[in-house]
């Protein structure tokens, strides 16, 4: 199968309502690693770098999960763009953005999740709202 363990995807297929960053990039930590006194950061195992996380909100209102961590690995920590004047949070968007399937068993049933992961983070101008039609109730009489 030529389809790897990484599935290759775009932002827009991934967030089709746009995407916001929710804090900071945080560093990302490696459990087995750390102790209780020294927390280390992870690394990408196949580059070697620092691995960061940035929180996602998806604006697509039929996400069934509004908030996902998207991972970068870079040497140094990825830079957010400013929110706009008067929005709360920067819409963003990623470039080499890759899903990796895996069965989340934290729940009380067994469930396919994604893991995101990104070569870096990129603003990108707020997705336009486009106005719904208001509905019309027709009257007789």
């Amino acid at each position: 199968m030529a389809l790897g363990k990484h599935i290759p995807l775009n932002s827009d297929l991934v967030f089709p309502a746009g995407a916001y960053a929710v804090g900071a990039v945080e560093q990302v930590v490696d459990f087995e690693a750390s102790t209780r006194d020294q927390r280390v950061q992870a690394h990408d195992r196949d580059s070697g770098l620092p691995t960061w996380a940035i929180s996602v909100f998806d604006a697509d209102p039929e996400a069934r999960t509004k908030v996902v961590r998207v991972k970068i690995s870079a040497r140094n920590p990825p830079t957010l763009p400013q929110a706009p004047a008067g929005a709360p949070f920067p819409s963003v968007a990623f470039e080499g953005l890759t899903a990796t399937p895996y069965v989340d068993t934290s729940g009380s049933r067994p469930r396919l999740a994604w893991a995101f992961r990104a070569t870096s983070v990129r603003g990108v101008p707020p997705k336009a709202q486009v106005p719904q039609a208001p509905h019309r109730i027709e009257q007789s009489g």
